[in-house]
C-alpha cells in the first residue's frame, strides 16, 4: 500500500511542475508590473524592479570611483583648486563633452586620469562616441556630489498611480504640480475634480465600465432565452436556425465595421454607448447561445417534464428551473464576455472614440516624443484590476462552464 502511494505521488510530479511553472511565469511578470508601479520615474529608468531589495546605486558612482576618486576623493572635495562638491565648479561640466575637452588635457606634464583603460579611451580621437558614453555617469555622478542635480529617488511612491488616474502629462509628477495648492501648468484643479480630466484613466475607467457591464449583461440575458427556446421547445426550423447561429461564430467582426459605422451615423448612435453595446451584444450572442444551449439540453428531461406536470409554463420552468441550474455555464459566459469587451481597442477607438476607454487611453498617457512612458506600469496594472477580481470571484464556476454539455445529465 505505501509503495502504491509513493509511486502515485512520483506520477503525480511532473503534473506539479508543470502548474507551478505556469504559475511562475504569470506572477512574475506581473508582479513586475506591480513594483515598477509604485517607483520614480529616475528608478525605472536606471534600474529593474527586482533591485528594490537591494541596497540603490548612486548613479555613476562605479565609474567615479575607476577615474576620479583616487585624486578627488570620495566626496569630490580633496583637491581644493577643482572643488567637485562645489556647485559653481561643477557647473561648468554639465556637458560631458565638456568634461571630455578637461580630462584629455593634461596637469603638469602627467595625464589628467591614472587608470590606463581611461586614458586609451580618452586620447584616442576615434573613439569620442564612445568616451561620451562612458563620460555620462561621471557627469551625473558630479551633479549628486555638488548637489546641482538630484540623486534617484529609490523610494516607493504613489506618483506614478495619481498620474495616470488625472492624466498628468508632463517633467515633473502631478503632487509636485500642485504642492502649492495651484498647478503651475495651470491644466489641473489640484482637488477631487482632477479624476474627471478627459485625458486621465480615472474618466477612461468609468468609460470601460459604462461600456462593459451593459455588453455582458445584455448578450447573457438575451442568450437565457434564446438557448431555453433551443433547447426545450420544439418549433420549426429549429436545428437550421441552431446552425446558422453556429456559423455566424465564424465571421470577423473587422468585416462589418465599417457598414456599421455608416448605419450609425445615419441612425444618430454614432459614438454613442448605446451604439456599442448592440454591437458588442449582436457579436456575442452566436457564442452566448451556442454554450447555453449545450448546456441547458445536457440537463435530465425529467426535471423539466416533472415541473411541467406540476402545472408549471415555460416562464416558470426558465426563471425557476434552467436558470439556477445553469448558473456555472452563465458565470463562465460572463468572464468570457467581460474579458473580450474590456480588453477591445478596435471597436471602441471606431464606435466610441469621443469616449476613450482605458485600452484607448493608455496609449494617450505616452507623449508624440515617448515621454510618460513610465506611467504605463500603473496604466496597466489599473487596466487588468477588475478582470483579473472577476476571473477571482467566478472561478469556481470556471471549469464548470467550459464543460458546458460534455457530459450527459449533468449539471
Amino acid at each position: 500500500m505505501n509503495r502504491e502511494r509513493i509511486w502515485n505521488m512520483l506520477k503525480s510530479i511532473p503534473l506539479h511542475v508543470v502548474i507551478i511553472s505556469m504559475l511562475v511565469i504569470w506572477l512574475i511578470p506581473t508582479l513586475g508590473v506591480f513594483v515598477t508601479s509604485f517607483r520614480s520615474r529616475q528608478a525605472v529608468r536606471e534600474s529593474g524592479w527586482w533591485t528594490i531589495l537591494s541596497k540603490p546605486a548612486i548613479p555613476g558612482e562605479q565609474e567615479y570611483a575607476t577615474a576620479c576618486a583616487s585624486c578627488h576623493g570620495s566626496a569630490g572635495d580633496q583637491v581644493a583648486a577643482a572643488n567637485l562638491s562645489d556647485p559653481e565648479v561643477v557647473s561648468n561640466y554639465t556637458k560631458t563633452n565638456r568634461l571630455l575637452v578637461l580630462l584629455r588635457e593634461d596637469i603638469d606634464g602627467q595625464p589628467h586620469v591614472e587608470d590606463p583603460e581611461w586614458q586609451t579611451l580618452l586620447q584616442d580621437k576615434a573613439r569620442t562616441r564612445e568616451a561620451l558614453d562612458t563620460l555620462a555617469p561621471v557627469s551625473q555622478h558630479l551633479g549628486v556630489l555638488s548637489g546641482s542635480g538630484p540623486a534617484t529617488d529609490y523610494r516607493l511612491t504613489l506618483s506614478n498611480w495619481i498620474d495616470a488616474l488625472v492624466g498628468y502629462k508632463g517633467t515633473s509628477t502631478y503632487q509636485q504640480d500642485c504642492a502649492g495648492g495651484v498647478s503651475e501648468t495651470g491644466k489641473f484643479e489640484c482637488d477631487a475634480s482632477d479624476l474627471l480630466n478627459p485625458e486621465g484613466m480615472a474618466h477612461a475607467f468609468v468609460n470601460s465600465l459604462m461600456v462593459t457591464v451593459p455588453a455582458t449583461t445584455l448578450p447573457i440575458l438575451i442568450a437565457a432565452f434564446a438557448a431555453y427556446a433551443f433547447a426545450w421547445l420544439d418549433f420549426k426550423g429549429r436545428t437550421w436556425l441552431f446552425a446558422i447561429l453556429v456559423g455566424l461564430q465564424i465571421v470577423p467582426l473587422q468585416m462589418t465595421l465599417v457598414p456599421i459605422a455608416k448605419l450609425y451615423s445615419q441612425l444618430g448612435l454614432e459614438d454613442s454607448f448605446l451604439g456599442i453595446w448592440l454591437f458588442h451584444t449582436g457579436f456575442g450572442l452566436p457564442y452566448a447561445i451556442y454554450l447555453l444551449r449545450n448546456f441547458l439540453g445536457g440537463l435530465p428531461r425529467d426535471l423539466f417534464e416533472s415541473i411541467y406536470l406540476d402545472g408549471a409554463d415555460h416562464w416558470t420552468a426558465f426563471w425557476r428551473l434552467a436558470l439556477p441550474l445553469a448558473l456555472p455555464a452563465v458565470a463562465s459566459l460572463g468572464i468570457f464576455q467581460f474579458l473580450w469587451v474590456w480588453n477591445d481597442l478596435l471597436v471602441a477607438i471606431i464606435l466610441l472614440p469621443g469616449h476613450p476607454v482605458l485600452t484607448y487611453q493608455i496609449t494617450n498617457l505616452i507623449d508624440p516624443r515617448g515621454g510618460n512612458w513610465h506611467l504605463l506600469t500603473a496604466a496597466a496594472f489599473l487596466s487588468m484590476l477588475v478582470p483579473m477580481i472577476i476571473f477571482l470571484a467566478f472561478q469556481r464556476y470556471f471549469v464548470k462552464g467550459m464543460l458546458a454539455g460534455a457530459v450527459k445529465g449533468q449539471a
